[in-house]
């Protein structure tokens, strides 16, 4: 072969890899822009596995109709009764409820995956004081800092992370670029932005409600590594299933597609001064062709306020001096 034709090879060997390249580096592109869109959580599976259930970690599809079935029937709006005392203000109805008519699509009998009891694990001693505390004050708030991060519009479950269903507005919009990623969840109106440019963590005397996000893809599973969380001052289960992490919280979150419209979604939490052990959860989304709306907490920001009315009017009622 010639020195000529020598010289040649490297070139035409380019020249043949470079479409192959561009489309395996295209196809990579492809495949992630798939996770962008609308996706909804609502579910029939619970966070924690039923005593009933016990070591059962996944329903037969005939146990799953049967489960869904109840669950249903459980969630039907229950019928006026004439006569019947009237109890408290009242709540949104069934119209405005969301809770899922499927379970999971990998049929599990809990979100929570690990522990293999589907159980979360216990408080440290030191976090289960904490919470009692929170608790407590919760009870007869005498300032807005008393109730939970949810009343407080700071924190709720369905934005986390994790990311958890809740009874209603369990909706998320993903939009991936080439330096982030970003995941907006409908209540309360949080963006969070998960960074893929390799950057490291912030330093950790800067900390976020939703905490510091670092992504990277893993082929086609989107791998999220979030530290730096503040101290909600409360633990898992403040504030009727909302919560405040701990500043020594570490999170890793896999979002990987089932199919075209089915995204699973798993999380692994190790907070060793929060619980007695790390834990692991998953559950499945469904693409929705809806859009999200504004969700603006507190309705203009008097909820709070006549919160607190009511708290100084429980203690009046009761006979006791109303704080101010």
């Amino acid at each position: 072969m010639t020195r000529r034709l020598l010289s040649l090879v490297p070139v035409l060997a380019a020249v043949c890899l470079g479409p192959i390249v561009v489309s395996g580096q295209s196809a990579g592109r492809d495949a992630h822009q798939a996770f962008e869109g609308i996706w909804n959580s609502a579910t029939a599976t619970p966070l924690e596995r039923p005593a009933q259930l016990k070591d059962k970690a996944y329903f037969t599809p005939e146990e799953a109709a049967e489960w869904e079935r109840q669950f249903a029937l459980r969630n039907e709006e229950p019928a006026p009764q004439a006569g019947a005392p009237r109890a408290g203000t009242g709540t949104y109805n069934t119209f405005y409820r969301e809770f899922g008519t499927g379970i999971v699509k990998t049929r599990r009998t809990s979100i929570v995956t690990d522990p293999p009891d589907g159980r979360i694990p216990a408080l440290t001693p030191a976090a289960a004081e904490i919470r009692r505390r929170r608790l407590e004050r919760m009870k007869a708030a005498e300032n807005p800092e008393d109730l939970g991060l949810q009343d407080q519009c700071l924190a709720f479950s369905t934005a986390g992370p994790p990311l958890l269903p809740y009874s209603y507005n369990s909706n998320y919009q993903i939009v991936v670029t080439r330096d982030v990623v970003v995941v907006h969840a409908e209540m309360i109106h949080d963006a969070r932005i998960v960074h893929m440019d390799g950057r490291p963590h912030l330093p950790s005397s800067v900390r976020q409600w939703m905490g510091d996000s670092i992504g990277h893809w893993d082929g086609n599973t989107l791998v999220v590594d979030t530290t730096n969380f503040k101290d909600g001052s409360g633990f898992y289960g403040d504030a009727g299933g909302n919560f405040g992490w701990d500043e020594h919280l570490h999170m890793v979150e896999r979002f990987s597609l089932l199919d075209a419209d089915t995204l699973l979604y798993q999380f692994e939490i190790d907070s060793p001064t929060a619980f007695t052990q790390p834990w692991k959860g998953e559950l499945t989304m469904t693409r929705s062709t809806e859009r999200i709306y504004e969700y603006a907490c507190h309705e203009g920001n008097y909820s709070l306020e006549n919160m607190m009315r009511g708290y100084r009017a429980a203690e009046r009622k009761a006979g006791g001096p109303a704080r101010r």
